[in-house]
């Protein structure tokens, strides 16, 4: 069957007409500051809420744990850990995922909720980081094994699997949607950050198209198809990225002097990280979505 050249003038109208209609996205970006006299705030994981997990660094340089919801501040410490308390991500339920130092040197992982900790540990692993929790409970992250190399890992109730991505090592699952999609991210055989979406069985390579040999960071993936993330350009500076609607969207907070790394991400495109300023030091911000 021939189409006339006229419908094919009119197909191509609405499909430049539909082009025309998505517009860009443009981010507004806020500073997150845990208190007045606070040294440095770290902004880690957003959830659907607006509640913001991370740490920050008193004015006595002490690390501490931290739940931000508006302008109300949970600090949150453990005796168990000996340094660096922080929280990763936070579903919509306020629990939160995180690790410390422990006593041994080594991290200990753990999720809060409404002032309890419970212990988050890889079976007969060194140290276990979790970074990454959703609306049922399950958390992703990595752990060191009896020889100290790194696999990431998903714990669905009380079952934990192993993650590694072939042919890369130190693998993490830094955050996962609530359908159970990771983003896992490792070191390549040339010394890079390869990134993938990981369903349980199938990984997906993301890379963002502007990264230089350092490679891409994939970070926090939300319900709705998004994610975000971290990649280096070609004079190795860390630039935030976001993922929507297949196209990548650069992330640069405007006070940053040549670093903003994008951690968190919520189903209203709202995402949270760090920027360096031309005076130094690491700054949280939270960037909201406009289209």
């Amino acid at each position: 069957m021939k189409r006339s050249i006229l419908g094919v003038l009119i197909v191509l109208t609405f499909v430049a007409v539909g082009i025309a209609a998505a517009p860009p996205l443009t981010f507004t970006f806020s500073d997150v500051i845990a208190t007045k006299t606070a040294l440095e705030t770290d902004s880690y994981g957003v959830n659907n809420a607006g509640a913001i997990a991370g740490d920050y660094i008193d004015s006595a340089s002490v690390q501490h744990g931290m739940i931000l919801a508006g302008k109300k501040l949970t600090t949150i410490d453990s005796k168990k850990c000996t340094a660096v308390i922080s929280f990763y991500a936070i579903n919509s339920a306020g629990t939160a995922a995180g690790w410390c130092t422990g006593t041994s040197g080594n991290p200990i992982a753990f999720t809060w909720a409404k002032g309890k900790f419970t212990t988050v540990a890889y079976p007969k692993a060194l140290g276990t980081e979790a970074t990454g929790i959703n609306d049922k409970g399950d958390v992703s992250g990595f752990y060191l094994d009896s020889a100290g190399a790194q696999h990431a890992f998903i714990k669905k109730g009380k079952k934990y699997t192993s993650i590694d991505v072939k042919g890369d090592t130190s693998a993490d699952a830094y955050g996962i949607s609530n359908a159970g999609v990771a983003c896992v991210y490792a070191i390549n055989s040339a010394g890079g950050y390869s990134s993938f979406l990981y369903n349980g069985k199938k990984f997906t390579p993301i890379s963002d198209p502007n990264a230089g040999a350092t490679g891409t960071v994939c970070h926090a993936p939300n319900n709705k198809g998004d994610l975000t993330g971290t990649y280096f350009n070609s004079a190795s500076q860390a630039v935030g990225f976001l993922l929507h609607g297949g196209k990548y969207y650069d992330l640069m907070d405007p006070k940053a002097s040549n670093s903003t790394r994008s951690d968190g991400l919520n189903d209203k495109l709202e995402m949270v990280g760090r920027y360096t300023p031309s005076a130094g030091g690491n700054f949280g911000f939270k960037a909201t979505t406009k289209k």
